[in-house]
């Protein structure tokens, strides 16, 4: 246990202190925040600890805490702590994912025991994980970047090799695909997985703070700087800093991030002290950087620099079959965030979805998934609002969930396969005769096939 962490979050410097000291009395390795700025840097799928939080904070609260954590790895032990003995409250945050959740005044005794169980089932999650990558079964990266169609297989393939290499790396893809994702499972998969990974999007950054946002500044470097500060780039060190939109860095400002990636320091405004960064550096462009060279607007030797490794990421349009299955679990996992009952989603809707081009990519998906969940996108009485309004009423019991697993499965594979049905089965491992059995249970015999993938089946056959 001395290699994981406990993260405390706590606004008050006195009680963050004495918590710190009496855990670590107890034998776990502590470290503080006065706020949760810096904590959703050193979380992701290999963080091996436990995040404590005050749920009363300044600036990002610990429910937005939780939240946020849960979006990077839903089972990392979040264990919320209040002294305003709301119970609703405590209610709402178990019910929304929290480890646990304690009152103020507490002993730390008590702390520690439930610190302890939520380091062991984190120890267990992340043993778990590996032995399926062993195995070859479905892992975390699948889980992230779903997906059966060949471009699909080669980015998981290509993320793991390049994350072990550690080396710089430049991802380029449309808008909406999933760069930062890709970024970040770059980072969990190297061996700088347990240190911070800090996104910077530069097409954001005040210019007339961005040299100080990125390397930071010595007192008295210019007009308000009253005392030093680390910038962005120290704060990243010995993990990953994540350039979003690298495209858009001012060109006077690329010369000095060049020198950057070639001899590893930084000097901060207003010293000329250099200081050695270890960091991996990720950038991701949803533009053409050679074209963007050639328009003379980016710098052609820190493109060059930069562009050993890449990653192109597909769009939904070059991975058109894995649309239905991840429709349908963008639709699962927005109904898990917002405390709804799983929905059974109409056949002829999975079909709809499968033929509708993406433009705005995953990202336009999920925000669909998002609004058939929450019902922003039907009528009352339209056979998505009924079929939600049934799956409420009906999907209480365990063989209703399960039947209504199995119907979304068989209707997305067989929209993936365009109707053709000897994929589907073959893919599922089941006989022909039960496919066509399951599809006239659940009626999906007429509302996924037409006649010309009814002949072609016949030739299948």
């Amino acid at each position: 246990m001395n290699g994981q962490r406990v993260l405390l979050v706590d606004d008050e410097e006195e009680l963050r202190r004495s918590t710190a000291q009496a855990l670590e009395l107890f034998g776990l390795n502590v470290q503080t925040f006065s706020n949760a700025d810096h904590v959703l840097e050193l979380t992701g799928f290999g963080f091996d600890g436990v995040v404590v939080s005050d749920i009363r904070m300044p600036g990002i609260d610990g429910m937005t805490l939780l939240h946020r954590i849960r979006e990077l790895d839903a089972e990392i032990p979040v264990i919320l702590v209040t002294g305003h003995g709301d119970v609703q409250l405590a209610v709402k945050a178990m019910r929304e994912g929290a480890y646990d959740f304690l009152e103020k005044p507490f002993t730390p005794q008590h702390l520690a025991g439930i610190i302890r169980r939520g380091l062991d089932r984190r120890g267990l999650v992340l043993e778990n994980r590996r032995l399926k990558a062993v195995a070859g079964k479905r892992d975390d990266l699948e889980t992230r970047l779903p997906g059966r169609t060949q471009v699909m297989v080669d980015l998981r393939y290509r993320i793991r090799a390049i994350g072990a290499a550690d080396a710089d790396t430049l991802i380029i893809g449309e808008t909406g695909v999933g760069k930062e994702v890709v970024a970040r499972a770059l980072h969990d998969v190297s061996p700088r997985n347990n240190r911070p990974f800090i996104a910077i999007n530069c097409a954001a950054l005040p210019e007339n703070l961005i040299e100080s946002e990125l390397f930071g500044h010595e007192a008295g470097a210019f007009p308000g700087a009253l005392r030093p500060r680390y910038g962005k780039f120290e704060h990243g060190r010995g993990g990953t800093i994540l350039l979003d939109e690298i495209g858009s860095m001012p060109v006077d400002l690329q010369a000095k991030f060049l020198r950057v990636l070639q001899e590893r320091v930084i000097t901060r405004l207003g010293s000329n002290e250099m200081v050695p960064l270890d960091v991996r550096f990720i950038a991701t462009s949803k533009v053409d950087l050679e074209a963007e060279v050639t328009e003379g607007r980016f710098r052609a030797d820190l493109f060059y620099r930069l562009n050993v490794a890449t990653i192109h990421v597909p769009s939904l349009a070059q991975r058109r079959a894995d649309i239905p299955l991840l429709f349908l679990q963008l639709v699962r996992e927005a109904a898990a965030r917002y405390d709804r009952e799983d929905m059974d989603v109409p056949a002829d809707m999975i079909s709809a979805v499968a033929q509708r081009d993406w433009p705005g990519n995953v990202r336009e998906l999920r925000n669909a998934a998002d609004r058939l969940v929450l019902g922003l996108d039907v009528k009352p009485g339209e056979a998505a609002g009924s079929a939600r309004d049934g799956g409420r009423e009906g999907m209480g019991r365990l063989a209703d969930k399960v039947a209504a697993f199995e119907r979304n499965l068989i209707a997305g594979e067989i929209a993936a396969h365009g109707g053709a049905l000897r994929p589907v089965y073959e893919s599922l491992g089941i006989s022909r005769k039960t496919l066509y059995e399951k599809m006239q249970k659940y009626g999906l015999d007429k509302k996924l096939l037409g006649p010309e993938h009814l002949l072609q089946d016949d030739r299948d056959g």
